[in-house]
């Protein structure tokens, strides 16, 4: 079937298998920073967020996020400098979690990004007792949620103070 996805602000028309996931598709569009994780929706490694809300995107048929606008890890910062061309840099809440070293083996980590970045544009200094319950679809193996809630708070106060 014929499907028009809005990813990243760009549209984009598939041919999907009837029962895929949108997880299958975007990995299919190049979109490999959704990381394929469970599969069942309780990891949150493919987080993306659909029309503004985190979302499991493994959970998602691809058919039903057609007019949905959907945004992945990919449209969240870039490295500063790539080759010749100068970019925005990193977004404030990849910033803290380099700084705030919150991240190892990266599976988890752009689907903690994402879950931030939804709570982040709904409350811009939220609390800690808030960054847990927003980031409770999310798993880490490796590093714990000290750090994770650290680099949230810290994202919080770099894009108040930005402004």
């Amino acid at each position: 079937m014929n499907i028009h996805l809005n990813v990243n602000s760009g549209l984009q028309e598939i041919i999907a298998v009837p029962g895929e996931s949108l997880l299958s598709v975007l990995r299919r569009l190049g979109y490999f920073g959704t990381k394929r994780g469970c599969e069942d929706g309780s990891c949150g490694a493919c987080t993306i967020l659909m029309d503004g809300k985190p979302t499991n995107s493994c959970l998602i048929l691809a058919a039903q996020a057609e007019g949905h606008s959907i945004t992945t890890i990919e449209s969240i910062g870039q490295v500063a400098e790539q080759g010749w061309r100068q970019t925005g840099g990193l977004h404030p809440i990849q910033q803290a979690f380099l700084e705030n070293a919150a991240l190892q083996c990266g599976i988890c980590t752009p689907g903690f990004i994402m879950s931030a970045k939804a709570l982040l544009d709904h409350k811009s200094e939220p609390n800690e007792a808030e960054i847990r319950h927003w980031c409770a679809g999310n798993l880490c193996r490796c590093t714990g949620y000290d750090k994770i809630v650290s680099a949230i708070l810290d994202a919080g106060q770099r894009m108040t103070i930005k402004g």
